[in-house]
């Protein structure tokens, strides 16, 4: 497909089906401006994907994309919350910046983000390698796989580590 056609496809889209996506967000989600930024960024990510639906797959194809921004949006707010109850917590003096605050909250959704890219075992090992500090053959035992597998989950689990820092596909 040119250039050319593939605009005019996506105009057509857009024409076509941006009033019914924007309602069908707001009935999810009852914001106005939480609606008018996934509608957005629905098309953005149909557009650099380079793959328009046929016409009469629109709307499913446009529902599907927008349904997987949606629940990214609640994880995100459901990230921000946890952490902002954490600060309330905090006694004022220790509390950080606004700044830091900003850059704790996008560490916190980035990682979010790798972690659900993981299979589920390669994120478990993973976690239990990383947070409580397990060795591999007490993960087998865990997870009830062999050693060779956590080897496996891991080798996985650090090739997305490596994909998400440095913005390559894993």
């Amino acid at each position: 497909m040119t250039a050319e056609a593939l605009s005019a496809d996506f105009g057509l889209l857009y024409s076509q089906h941006h009033r019914w996506l924007h309602t069908w967000l707001l009935r999810r989600l009852n914001n106005h401006g939480d609606a008018a930024d996934l509608a957005h960024d629905t098309y953005l990510r149909v557009l650099k994907s380079g793959r328009l639906p046929l016409p009469e797959q629109s709307r499913a194809f446009l529902a599907q994309v927008a349904k997987g921004l949606v629940i990214d949006l609640h994880r995100r707010k459901t990230i921000e919350q946890a952490y902002l109850d954490a600060l309330a917590a905090m006694p004022p003096d220790h509390a950080p910046s606004p700044e830091r605050r900003l850059l704790i909250l996008e560490t916190l959704q980035a990682l979010d983000a790798m972690l659900d890219r993981m299979p589920a075992r390669v994120r478990h090992a993973f976690l239990l390698s990383r947070l409580d500090g397990l060795g591999y053959k007490e993960i087998a035992r865990q997870l009830g796989v062999t050693v060779s597998s956590v080897q496996k989950y891991m080798l996985t689990a650090i090739g997305i580590c490596y994909a998400a820092e440095y913005g390559q596909a894993y």
